[in-house]
């Protein structure tokens, strides 16, 4: 198992009920992933009940939406209570095929072998950044979401968070409260409200089943998702703390050119501009493709049997690299690797 965040526990959760003996090696010095180096404010937008790993509840009130920390220390809980062996520090470099087993070259030295291997490294190791107008001629501040903590640092400056999804509405809403901060983005902001009828949207995600239909192989993109807003983001966007415009024209040492041909110093530029599979350790088995995604079918490795994923955007569902529905992947790929092994 490659990664010890929300997928590798969830995975090695669903193999020891498959009777089988997972090892979990994670890179940083916990099993929590990448969730310690979000930002600061983050919070789910899904409430707890909704937001738990297979076998350990969230705890306290399910209906309240957990922050960065408390999710944090969810996923530290339920490593411990994991019937599995965790190695931490312990960072893949690459997997190679050797004697239809896997090899895993480590960082610092050292090799493991195994059977079957689930990668389990969710994206957030590699931040996408487009080829925006004129950005490497950008002189000042250029920060993507993955390495931005806090608004403090941007007081009073002027910054362009790039982007229309949750992070960027998130991040400048945040940012709009001590910083003249405009959203900038190739498409309108889309909306969703988080209550309806007095109901969380999760609740109605899963009473219709759209949270868990099975139509990921047939998208040939992730689809963009809208903001989920209980009115607070939309409020902001209407009073210009963001403000909304196009994506800038060109850039030009600190100064931003905007479609209608007026130009302005910017400190900052922050794109917020979403995150590719975390998986180069594969490429020695020839199981991605030209982009760094890997070539599967709902998560099982259409080039290399006993190798599977779990975390992937839209792997099976909407809710397949999410907290709530990263389980349900996990179990489809704890049998099809019990099932490798049957026969191997």
């Amino acid at each position: 198992m490659i990664g010890g965040g929300q997928s590798g526990p969830a995975a090695a959760h669903a193999l020891r009920g498959q009777g089988l003996q997972p090892v979990v090696l994670e890179a940083s010095e916990q099993a929590a992933g990448s969730w310690p180096r979000y930002y600061d404010h983050l919070t789910l937008f899904s409430p707890a009940r909704y937001s738990s790993l297979p076998g350990l509840p969230f705890g306290g009130d399910p209906d309240r939406y957990p922050h960065r920390d408390e999710v944090v220390a969810h996923l530290l809980r339920c490593a411990d209570r994991l019937d599995a062996e965790i190695r931490t520090r312990t960072r893949v470099r690459d997997v190679r095929p050797e004697d239809g087993a896997f090899a895993l070259g480590l960082e610092g030295g050292g090799r493991l072998v195994a059977r079957a291997v689930i990668a389990a490294t969710g994206t957030f190791g590699r931040p996408h950044r487009p080829d925006l107008p004129g950005l490497a001629a950008y002189t000042g501040t250029l920060l993507h979401a993955a390495d931005y903590r806090a608004p403090e640092p941007f007081d009073g400056r002027r910054v362009v968070v790039v982007g229309a999804g949750n992070s960027a509405v998130q991040i400048a809403a945040e940012l709009g409260g001590r910083a003249r901060v405009t959203l900038a983005a190739r498409h309108p902001v889309r909306f969703a409200r988080q209550r309806t009828l007095g109901r969380d949207l999760h609740w109605w995600l899963a009473r219709t089943g759209l949270d868990t239909l099975p139509v990921g192989r047939f998208l040939s993109a992730p689809p963009t998702q809208p903001v989920i807003d209980d009115g607070r983001y939309r409020a902001a966007v209407a009073s210009g703390r963001p403000d909304r415009r196009p994506v800038f024209a060109g850039v030009s040492g600190t100064k931003v050119t905007w479609a209608d041909g007026s130009a302005e110093e910017v400190d900052a530029i922050v794109p917020a501009t979403g995150y590719r599979p975390d998986l180069d350790y594969l490429t020695p088995l020839g199981a991605l493709d030209a982009t760094g995604h890997p070539r599967h079918r709902e998560g099982m490795s259409l080039t290399r049997p006993g190798l599977a994923h779990v975390g992937l955007e839209w792997q099976r569902s909407l809710s397949s690299n999410s907290l709530r529905g990263v389980g349900r992947d996990a179990a489809r790929a704890a049998r099809h690797i019990a099932a490798h092994l049957s026969r191997a």
